[in-house]
């Protein structure tokens, strides 16, 4: 996935900063980069870098809580169109390719956070907890129109989705598998999600 930024000599800076920020802690993880490292990836001084960031560590917070919103938000404009298992499961699916496609991105936002509890803490409260929020509020429209049942918490539908989609999301399979396998455990993550795991039985069994 690439950053954006308008296009000005300072952004464009920042930007390559950030790229190849995302490049090397994603092949040689965060402790394993110096700040050397990244200045002559992103082609500026060493001294550069800090006139964007205060350190090394405010680097990879800014990488990892980018991607995140960028995945998230992506996600979340499609849940509009959430109102069938189809529409389900190929959200899921477009959202793991997205996902294999930007492996970098993933191998940063999800290694380094382990790590780095600031990062983690930071993910979760800026980027999990608002997503889950605003998933709710979806959730919450879809129950009054009828579509999910109303005698469900959307709170929590919404913690339920979020979390198998991160979980299913950093999956081996998804990061390094072949594309086309994505779609069934898409498929049946949007099952799942909807329809549950038991099988339906009468009132009398």
């Amino acid at each position: 996935m690439k950053l954006s930024h308008t296009i000005t000599p300072e952004t464009d800076t920042r930007t390559r900063i950030l790229q190849s920020a995302q490049t090397l802690f994603a092949a040689q993880g965060f402790d394993g980069t110096t700040t050397k490292d990244l200045a002559n990836h992103a082609g500026v001084a060493e001294g550069t870098l800090f006139r964007y960031f205060n350190n090394k560590k405010a680097i990879l917070v800014e990488v990892a809580t980018q991607g995140w919103v960028k995945i998230l938000t992506d996600l979340l404009t499609e849940l509009s169109e959430m109102g069938s298992y189809k529409a389900i499961a190929q959200m899921m699916f477009r959202r793991m390719i997205n996902m294999q496609e930007n492996h970098e991105l993933m191998k940063v936002c999800f290694m380094e956070a382990q790590f780095h509890p600031e990062l983690r803490d930071k993910i979760q409260a800026d980027v999990i907890g608002k997503m889950t929020e605003i998933a709710e509020v979806y959730f919450t429209e879809a129950i009054e129109k009828g579509i999910y049942r109303n005698s469900l918490d959307p709170k929590v539908i919404a913690r339920v989705f979020v979390g198998m989609f991160a979980v299913a999301g950093f999956s081996n399979q998804t990061m390094t598998g072949d594309p086309m396998e994505l779609r069934p455990m898409a498929e049946g993550i949007a099952d799942i999600f909807l329809n549950g795991v038991l099988i339906k039985r009468t009132k009398e069994s």
